[in-house]
């Protein structure tokens, strides 16, 4: 039977639960997801002796991207004629959420961050975020809001960055509906023809899409992933270190630099909102 608890460790845990699958949502180190098990077995890579570092972004779960996905040239974008200062992928992984709701009937949780003067240094537009974590069997939904409650249009790109467990990287395979892709150090398409896994790195940027699905078989682990996402996400960026045990597939509603070119860049009228989904789901082969 579904249901919630919360566990007081270094930071308050929320613990989701149904008869297939369970997990745990830390509020206060940017709303992130720290594990997701299904039937027994955990999904999602956590480096958990950095995650005791405040100071230190957290390497692992699904941390959350906003208002950028990716980084900026010299980390800077001009909005109505000032120049502002954002690091990469933005705020919201560093921020503390707040519990706005759960339902335990349902395995569902749903945090909201808003604005503050912290982020109107960097990010001049009042809003407010709410995402709504839900199990449903073996799939994890994540429903997002974006609401401005600005008085102009708030321009914005969105993204996740899953962190998925992976023990021989050369057991995968993935299945990006997409025929081109951009290396993070050069602007210009090349066409995909596979993964080297024995690069030092791998981080490409997949763009367009043809499809709102992906997936990616792990035949040593023998499970398969699907990751679904709506018609608001323009790309998919893989990103893999060698000698590391994971793999991140990740949607971003826009590529590198929207804020300062527009590419794909998601607007909110005032006092308005957008929605998105995100859905991954577990097959067991």
């Amino acid at each position: 039977m579904p249901a919630m608890t919360a566990e007081q460790r270094q930071y308050k845990t929320y613990i989701l639960t149904n008869s297939e699958a369970r997990l745990e949502v830390v509020p206060e180190r940017g709303g992130i997801v720290t594990s997701w098990q299904v039937q027994d077995q955990e999904m999602l890579y956590l480096d958990r002796e950095r995650f005791t570092h405040p100071d230190l972004s957290v390497r692992g779960g699904i941390p959350i991207l906003f208002p950028i996905c990716g980084n900026l040239p010299d980390n800077r974008y001009s909005q109505a004629g000032q120049s502002y200062q954002l690091k990469q992928h933005g705020f919201a992984r560093d921020l503390p959420w707040q519990v706005e709701a759960s339902d335990p009937d349902q395995a569902a949780l749903t945090l909201t961050l808003e604005s503050s003067p912290q982020t109107l240094e960097v990010y001049p537009f009042e809003f407010q975020l709410a995402f709504t974590y839900a199990l449903q069997g073996q799939s994890l939904l994540i429903t997002q809001r974006y609401s401005n409650r600005s008085s102009r249009p708030m321009p914005f790109s969105t993204g996740l960055h899953p962190y998925f467990c992976v023990a021989d990287k050369s057991q995968l395979q993935v299945e990006i509906p997409a025929s081109q892709y951009q290396e993070k150090s050069s602007p210009s398409p090349q066409p995909f023809q596979g993964f080297d896994f024995e690069l030092d790195e791998i981080d490409r940027a997949f763009r367009p899409l043809s499809a709102q699905c992906s997936r990616v078989v792990d035949h040593q682990r023998q499970l398969s992933l699907q990751l679904d996402y709506d018609n608001h996400y323009s790309t998919l960026v893989f990103w893999a270190v060698k000698g590391k045990d994971f793999y991140c597939l990740e949607p971003w509603s826009a590529p590198r630099n929207a804020l300062n070119t527009g590419e794909d860049l998601l607007q909110v009228a005032p006092q308005s909102s957008l929605e998105t989904q995100v859905k991954f789901t577990i097959g067991l082969l």
